[in-house]
């Protein structure tokens, strides 16, 4: 195609309706039907990127392969569509100010006096379209974040306005994803939400092309045909999205609501093929219809928000499938774990994912659990800081250092088996300083983790930490009987510990669950949930 098409993602109403969701599952019936598609974020907050941003705030920070820390959003986009997104795919306010003063103190205004129209929403603007302009997509679909109305997001929505107006018709076409409540006691769905939503956004200057309906209960056509009419949209331009089991689902409903249909419609694009979801039904007729059923541990310090491990939860649903297995997930805090505790929080477990995360709140609890994984011969992961906590555990309780922990913790520790890299000692600022991004990792041959990815020499993976396996233990630690199966070449620094006299023990430097997607679920978590099924039977 030589004029890349864009679709604009906007909410109303209420947060949280699942605009993210609704973007992905349109990207994959379009990509499905052959258009090569990708999606961005545009996030009204002030900070330049999630990243030093607490996952009781926004949930988790997601890291893309160039190393950006971004929206949990994009995690969706990738599990959706199989593909890789970048920084290009995240854009915050922060980042947008930054970019302007920046321009504005290297003197690029020419003395101009600096305003939010038109400077700021020419970058804005500019950001919309990198990804359009790179030639390798048909569509690009930006998923405008906030409600409409908020005060942060108007930036955006009059940069969509000017954009609109500048890609000409059939360029350009906006979904308003918003809120048809029911009225228990009135015993109906009500409209009114909508209307005053939609008219919101055209105060704006933006006219809705097509309305995505969040509902509990059945839209009827009576009902459509209202939302049509004061909301002027064409009728088959209101879409119903009706509470799913799965998010998986989505892509299913809005294909039999016509979402694809309509949109190739408002594109001007020809709508001759029927979107090839075959993977997708299988993986969904799998994950629906499992043969077993396992019970998995997750200890983190952020259990109380699903949204923390967003994409662990996701990756354990791909490799349930992948395995007909349905994986139970137990949330289990790690500053409840104690001496005394530990056994009745932990029973009964067929599996024991130690979660990553940051600080020394809760640590005891994670190595607790790692103790009783490895004692109790409980198949184990361990990510980015439970692979940390794995090794602590060992030195503690198997090469009898009771003071060893990371520098993280304890700077002042006799045996700071976990240790600030390098390159991390006189970094102050936070953001964007760490270990982020795929770096490579070569494989120990004959290991498990060898095995677990099929019999591959080396690997890429993303990261994101400060601390790393101190090197001045690593021999100590494998005579005793932990290895190191996993090296970064460039580095020399461990990327994967194993017991291989555990039955599945395995602990990463990386996160494995930022690269699982439904049509390749990581192998990391297919080994593990298999290994689960494994010891329960």
């Amino acid at each position: 195609m030589s004029q890349t098409k864009y679709i604009f993602v906007t909410g109303g109403v209420t947060s949280s309706l699942g605009k993210g969701i609704i973007a992905a599952s349109l990207a994959k019936l379009l990509q499905a039907r052959g258009y090569r598609t990708t999606i961005q974020k545009l996030d009204p907050y002030i900070n330049v990127d999630p990243g030093t941003l607490n996952p009781y705030e926004h949930g988790e920070c997601y890291v893309t392969d160039d190393g950006a820390e971004t929206d949990l959003d994009l995690g969706h986009y990738e599990r959706f569509l199989n593909s890789t997104t970048s920084q290009a795919n995240n854009v915050t306010t922060g980042r947008i100010y930054q970019s302007v003063i920046e321009k504005e103190r290297r003197g690029e205004f020419l003395g101009k006096t600096v305003q939010v129209v038109p400077h700021i929403t020419n970058e804005i603007k500019e950001r919309i379209q990198i990804l359009g302009k790179s030639g390798d997509y048909d569509i690009v679909i930006t998923e405008i974040g906030g409600t409409v109305g908020d005060i942060e997001s108007l930036p955006y929505i009059e940069a969509v306005r000017q954009l609109l107006w500048e890609l000409g018709d059939t360029n350009g076409i906006v979904i308003h994803l918003t809120l048809v409540p029911y009225l228990s006691a009135a015993g109906e769905l009500k409209t009114k939400p909508t209307q005053h939503s939609v008219k919101t956004l055209m105060e704006s200057g933006i006219k809705a092309d097509i309305l995505v309906c969040r509902t509990e209960h059945e839209i009827s056509d009576e009902i459509k045909h209202k939302l049509a009419l004061f909301c002027n949209v064409k009728r088959e331009a209101v879409i119903q999205s009706i509470d799913a089991s799965t998010i998986y689902d989505v892509p299913i409903l809005m294909q039999e609501e016509g979402l694809d249909t309509v949109t190739l419609q408002r594109l001007g694009l020809p709508d001759t093929t029927r979107p090839n979801l075959d993977q997708w039904n299988q993986f969904l007729n799998k994950h629906k219809n499992p043969k077993h059923e396992v019970t998995i541990g997750l200890v983190g310090k952020y259990v109380e928000l699903q949204d923390s491990y967003k994409s662990i939860l996701e990756s354990f649903i791909h490799a349930g499938a992948v395995n007909e297995v349905k994986v139970n997930v137990r949330s289990i805090h790690s500053e409840h774990i104690n001496d005394k505790n530990f056994e009745a929080k932990l029973k009964g477990l067929n599996g024991i994912l130690v979660a990553p995360g940051f600080g020394e709140r809760g640590i005891e609890g994670k190595i607790k659990a790692v103790q009783y994984a490895r004692e109790n011969k409980i198949p184990f992961l361990g990510i980015c800081l439970g692979m940390q906590m794995a090794v602590i555990e060992f030195s503690r309780n198997v090469l009898g250092y009771s003071d060893a922990t990371s520098t993280e913790m304890l700077e002042s520790t006799e045996h700071p088996v976990i240790n600030l890299m390098e390159a991390q000692k006189n970094i102050t600022n936070k953001g964007g300083t760490m270990r982020l991004g795929s770096w490579d990792c070569e494989l120990k041959k004959g290991s498990l983790a060898s095995k677990i990815y099929h019999g591959a020499t080396e690997i890429s993976e993303r990261h994101r930490h400060r601390y790393e396996f101190n090197n001045d233990y690593k021999e100590e630690i494998e005579k005793a009987g932990m290895i190191a199966s996993g090296i970064n070449k460039e580095t020399g620094l461990v990327e994967i510990v194993e017991i291989p006299t555990h039955p599945w023990f395995v602990g990463v430097q990386y996160h494995p669950e930022y690269k699982s997607t439904v049509l390749n679920p990581h192998p990391l978590f297919v080994g593990f949930v298999k290994a689960a099924l494994d010891h329960k039977i």
